[in-house]
Parts: structure tokens; C-alpha cells; sequence
């Protein structure tokens, strides 16, 4: 035991900075496609036909994304030569289809959030991504976000999967039994839109058609900065991204 604390005073804290400073290390964002504006229509219609989960439309003035359907596949980056521009970042988090305001809950419970996260038919990946926000590097805890195994106890829901119907039932449950005000964050593509399981029989295609959504995490999957910004979102202590990249708005900021 001994050992271990000399161990960890050598090596000092090596938890990420992130939400104070940006995260610059390697590797934690596959990062996503941008819009793309293109006075070439032609060009803005092959990456709409490449693109294999329609997250992208071609307009009159290039192409945009639709990150509730991207799935970071790479092949519009790839695409030569009408490739789209790939950003590295992990501030994801969009604001839900449902208008409910989320100020009371931040308000309330901004240094202290209690989650319970439900796996909704998940192919697993969102789900080893939640196990890492819990880790040393990540540390939830010192937000003031904690994992919570009874949804009597949840402030805030977290749902991975394209809600099959083996568990509509189970997740209506879950959310009946949350005290208000509670609110509903739904990550990866498939909570978002069903992703590549839906349209189908056996699934709803996403928690929205099931409960209402709060907060989207876009990514398949979210990486957990991502994550930890929807969180962040949910409490109000950072300001929502916006869910469709459009070719006009990245026009604007050259």
C-alpha cells in the first residue's frame, strides 16, 4: 500500500483538466466531419450518396451534416476530391428536440448530479465509453456528477441503444420512477436516430421517440469528453453545440 502512495505522489495528478482547459492530449476524440460549402453541386451530391447513414445533404451551397446520423466512418474525409473538413474536438452536446429549460435543474443541482445510465440496446460501445468517465483520468466525482444504481436517486437519465422493444417498457419505467425535475441525455447515434439498427420492427429508433430528450450527445460513440460535455450541458456549465453542421455557417467563420 505504501508503494502505491509513493508511486502516486512521483507521479502527481493525471486527471484531465478538461472542463478548466482544453484536453490536448492524442487520441480522445475519433473527432467528426464539418460542412462543407461548395459552389459545386455535383461534388456536394457524391458525398451525399457516399455517405452510407445519410448524414449528409447536399444544398444549393455545399453539403451539411447531420450528426445525430454520422457514424465517423471516415469516407467523407476521404473522399477525394471533394472531401469535407475533419475537426478533432469533443464539445458535442446539442440541446433536445424537447423544449424544456434546463436552467431549474442546473440551477438545483449544478455541483451535485446523481445519473443513472441505461443501456437501451446497445451494441456496447457507448457502454465502454460511460465506464471510462468513472476512471482516474476523467474523474466525474470532481464535477460533482456521480453514478447512481436506482433511478429514485437519478437527476438525470443517460441512454445508450436505439431503444429496442425488449427494454420501451423498462426505460418508461426508469424515467417514471426519477423525482423531478429530471431530465433525459441520449448519447450516441443510435439513442439519437436509431443509427444503423433502424428503421426496424424491434426498435423504436431513438430515446426521443420514447421519452422526451433534453440533451443529444452525438458519436458512435461519444468519447467521454463528449459525454462529460452533455453532462455539463444538462447542468447548465456549458453552453450547447448545434446538432447540423451547415456549409453557410462554416462559410462564415473563414
Amino acid at each position: 500500500m505504501t508503494r502505491w502512495v509513493w508511486e502516486g505522489l512521483k507521479r502527481g495528478i493525471r486527471t484531465t483538466r478538461y472542463p478548466a482547459a482544453a484536453e490536448p492530449a492524442a487520441g480522445v476524440s475519433p473527432g467528426r466531419p464539418r460542412g462543407r460549402p461548395d459552389a459545386d453541386t455535383a461534388a456536394a451530391r457524391a458525398l451525399e450518396s457516399d455517405c452510407p447513414t445519410g448524414a449528409i445533404s447536399a444544398t444549393e451551397i455545399g453539403s451539411a451534416v447531420d450528426y445525430r446520423h454520422c457514424i465517423h466512418c471516415f469516407r467523407c474525409a476521404r473522399q477525394a476530391p471533394a472531401s469535407v473538413a475533419w475537426e478533432a474536438g469533443y464539445e458535442w452536446a446539442a440541446q433536445g428536440d424537447e423544449v424544456r429549460a434546463l436552467d431549474e435543474l442546473g440551477r438545483i443541482f449544478r455541483r451535485s448530479l446523481n445519473i443513472r445510465f441505461v443501456d437501451a440496446g446497445a451494441c456496447g460501445a457507448c457502454m465502454g465509453e460511460v465506464r471510462q468517465i468513472d476512471n482516474p483520468y476523467y474523474n466525474i466525482h470532481r464535477l460533482g456528477f456521480f453514478l447512481t444504481p436506482t433511478p429514485r436517486n437519478a437527476d438525470v437519465l443517460l441512454v445508450a441503444g436505439p431503444v429496442t422493444e425488449a427494454m420501451r417498457r423498462a426505460l418508461q419505467q426508469t424515467y417514471a420512477a426519477m423525482p423531478p425535475p429530471k431530465r433525459v441525455v441520449a448519447m450516441g447515434v443510435c439513442a439519437l436516430s436509431g443509427g444503423v439498427f433502424a428503421p426496424s420492427a424491434a426498435v423504436a429508433g431513438g430515446v426521443g421517440r420514447v421519452l422526451p430528450v433534453d440533451v443529444m450527445i452525438p458519436g458512435c460513440p461519444p468519447p467521454p469528453l463528449a459525454i462529460l460535455h452533455g453532462l455539463l450541458v444538462a447542468a447548465r456549465r456549458k453552453p450547447p453545440q448545434p446538432i447540423v453542421s451547415l456549409p453557410e455557417a462554416e462559410r462564415g467563420s473563414r
